[in-house]
């Protein structure tokens, strides 16, 4: 049986550890924190098949959301995956025209969207105030969900270890353990350990990770903030919303979840302790505009979290050649992709081939002429 030390207790570190276990590999998960205590969750966490591009990541995509499904029936028990239709609007002329080419090329490729009259948010998102959308039309995804991410992130290593891993909390990885060239291993201030792999699953710390080996990966890190109002039983959402100001989904409680990209746009680039007041009760204001009955609630809570960029937008995966030994899964909308690169990057390393799926997403790549990930734009647009 071979051994795998997978650093990173997020989404990502959460799913290869899972898979590895199903697949008999010897599994450690070692984690700086708790569960799902870094960017897993603060985070959005919904289905983000319909923002992808190019094509072949578009799949990738909507290969992932429909192993959440899968996923969640097979470990059964309480859900992560919440289906509920999402609804997008534009704002001014040149964005409903945006939203309306993608929504066109969309259908193109297969994915269940229409183009629908805001009068059908009466019923599809009764909480809306339908004064807050002045677009002429709608794009609804009728399949769409949100996701309970820590829940994922406990029910994929409760079941993992339920199968023989250990998983360690509180252990921040401070050095890579070599024979050679290769990565044998990892350490912390207090212990080591030895593997034939070590995953590097570790989100914003990826790069740092890297550089322990000798290598590095092309990625940024770009703040986010993700608000969470007090419960709000007459809130009747009924669907996720993608407004020009605000972006909102129903949350566990009867709360309500947002994130508004202009906030975003005003955080430090390289992001800061804590979130500003003045972005939170802008945040929080953005959100009362569009659904009335936040109007008698406040913001629970927010979370800053520091999404782990690739250059181009496309995930990082693989090995690079100067460290055999360390396998890297590095990817925005991690939430989304976790099921099936998880499932993949376990495959690579317990059957050491290579699969035709990851190709185009090797850590080894040329980023600057890769094709970008169309929503990258929007994430960098400060």
């Amino acid at each position: 049986m071979s051994r795998v030390i997978v650093l990173g207790a997020g989404v990502l570190g959460a799913s290869v550890a899972y898979h590895l276990v199903e697949a008999g590999v010897q599994v450690v998960v070692v984690e700086a924190g708790g569960p799902a205590a870094g960017t897993s969750s603060a985070t959005f966490a919904m289905d983000v098949t319909h923002l992808k591009t190019p094509r072949s990541y578009f799949e990738l995509n909507r290969r992932s959301a429909a192993l959440h499904a899968t996923l969640a029936e097979r470990l059964g028990g309480p859900s992560w995956r919440h289906p509920m239709p999402a609804i997008q609007w534009g704002d001014g002329e040149q964005g409903q025209r945006a939203i309306r080419e993608r929504a066109i090329r969309l259908q193109s490729w297969g994915h269940p969207c229409r183009i629908a009259d805001p009068s059908e948010l009466r019923e599809l998102a009764p909480a809306v105030d339908p004064r807050s959308c002045t677009a002429g039309e709608l794009v609804v995804h009728d399949h769409s969900a949100w996701y309970d991410a820590p829940l994922f992130v406990r029910r994929l290593l409760d079941r993992a270890a339920l199968l023989g891993a250990d998983v360690l909390y509180g252990q921040r990885v401070t050095a890579l353990l070599r024979d050679g060239d290769r990565v044998v291993g990892a350490e912390t201030a207090t212990r080591r350990w030895t593997a034939d792999w070590v995953v590097n699953c570790t989100g914003p710390d990826a790069d740092r990770i890297a550089a322990l080996a000798g290598t590095g990966l092309p990625m940024t890190r770009i703040p986010g903030l993700v608000g969470e109002s007090t419960p709000v039983p007459d809130a009747r959402l009924g669907a996720i919303l993608a407004t020009p100001e605000v972006d909102l989904r129903p949350s566990p409680g009867d709360r309500i979840c947002s994130i508004s990209w202009p906030v975003d746009a005003l955080l430090p680039a390289e992001g800061a302790a804590e979130a500003d007041s003045g972005l939170e009760e802008r945040l929080h204001a953005s959100g009362q505009r569009v659904i009335p009955a936040l109007r008698e609630a406040r913001m629970a809570g927010v979370r800053l979290g520091i999404r782990p960029v690739p250059v181009d937008g496309l995930p990082l995966v693989g090995v690079d050649p100067r460290a055999p030994g360390l396998y890297s899964v590095v990817t925005h909308s991690g939430v989304n992709l976790a099921p099936e690169l998880g499932r993949l990057a376990a495959e690579e390393i317990t059957t050491g081939g290579e699969s035709a799926d990851l190709g185009g997403y090797r850590v080894t790549r040329d980023t600057a002429a890769a094709v970008q990930d169309e929503s990258l734009s929007v994430m960098t647009s400060r």
